[in-house]
């Protein structure tokens, strides 16, 4: 088993210190707006948070909910009504410091040790703690963030007023893109066996080779929305609906109810609108190279609309700016794709669960947590 060791640390009080500012920064943002008469953009960014903050606060209770099945339910009460206050994550922060404070500082080595030992059971404790955050950031990430990047972005090239705020927005919403890409990787890789750590190298690459493409197709977003705004919701529905099919299709087995699993799929087909995750741990490398391939031909596509459509505008200074660094981006986010793939990615896969149609399964309470929620989770 991997250790939470204290690089893992930091990375996780960093994680909370940006989530925190994040949530600062967003209703800075839309007060600011709302002071200036904008209630249109504040109204949206809050809905953006709203949606983020319910979702995540639903998949944490039910998360909650499974973990003390068959146990003494008592403690759900007060956990319920935390989460329907929006402050669950909290709670998951709050025990991810303890067993990690733990874990990473107050242990000494003891590798030959079983599962059971104190020692190995509190290093487990805290990795199973921080990979539920990770999965529920993920969410957080692509449901709030990268909407809210692609609504600041499309902000600055239409109206072209440029203020504090909202390149605070956007260095958060980068930070937060961050953050929350590497974190999950690091949570995939200590749950796949003998797999050598997740080094700084390897992290570099994955970080630019998500943000790179993420940020080119925001900016292509961004150009064909200011172009006609039915088109870019025409389209982005239209991405939704093939990500949701392609789910289906996949027929994902992430959560117990069927409720609980027709959201987590329509949740997923919004990240796939972003970016690319493999949601069943398979070798897909078709579907990336489909994937990546269509992102190329739309951003392409959208750029060659603009001469024919709007010839005038391709002479202004800030689409030239904005058209070089969505195909340099693109570039350079597909070359790190291939030497990530090429050169870190594990090969190893997750192994089914005996039972497909469940979580958890029969193991034991402190199993469940790791080898049965990420296993089923999106992976990459």
């Amino acid at each position: 088993m991997m250790k939470f060791t204290k690089q893992n640390f930091f990375f996780l009080v960093g994680g909370i210190i940006i989530y925190i500012i994040d949530i600062g920064v967003d209703f800075w943002v839309a007060s600011k707006y709302f002071s200036q008469g904008q209630y249109s953009w504040s109204i949206l960014i809050l809905c953006f948070r709203g949606l983020s903050s319910l979702i995540t606060q639903i998949f944490s209770y039910e998360w909650f909910k499974n973990d003390c099945e068959g146990t003494d339910t008592g403690k759900l009460k007060w956990i319920f009504l935390v989460h329907f206050f929006q402050c669950g994550i909290f709670i998951r922060y709050w025990f991810a410091l303890k067993y990690g404070c733990q874990a990473a500082f107050k242990q000494k080595s003891s590798g030959d040790a079983s599962e059971t030992d104190p020692p190995n059971f509190i290093q487990k404790q805290a990795i199973d703690v921080v990979t539920d955050i990770n999965m529920l950031r993920v969410f957080n990430t692509f449901l709030e963030t990268t909407p809210q990047l692609f609504v600041q972005i499309y902000i600055l090239m239409e109206h072209s007023k440029n203020n504090f705020c909202q390149y605070a927005a956007i260095i958060m919403s980068f930070c937060g893109i961050s953050f929350s890409t590497v974190d999950y990787q690091i949570s995939l890789r200590e749950s796949l066996p003998d797999k050598d750590e997740f080094h700084v190298l390897s992290k570099l690459v994955y970080l630019f080779y998500k943000l790179l493409t993420i940020t080119s197709w925001i900016l292509s977003i961004a150009l064909i929305t200011l172009l006609s705004v039915r088109s870019s919701v025409i389209l982005l529905i239209f991405l939704w609906i093939c990500g949701f099919s392609w789910t289906l299709k996949q027929h994902t087995t992430f959560c117990k109810s069927k409720k609980m699993e027709y959201l987590y799929r329509t949740v997923v087909g919004i990240i796939l609108i972003f970016t690319f995750f493999n949601i069943k741990g398979r070798k897909t490398k078709v579907c990336i190279f489909i994937y990546y391939a269509t992102h190329t031909a739309v951003t392409l596509g959208i750029l060659f609309l603009y001469m024919f459509w709007k010839p005038v505008i391709i002479k202004e200074i800030h689409f030239t700016i904005v058209s070089i660094l969505t195909v340099l981006s693109l570039v350079l986010g597909i070359i790190f794709l291939v030497v990530y793939y090429g050169c870190f990615h594990p090969t190893a896969y997750c192994r089914p669960q005996a039972c497909p149609d469940e979580v958890d399964g029969e193991a034991g309470q402190k199993d469940r947590v790791k080898t049965g929620r990420f296993q089923n989770f999106i992976m990459q």
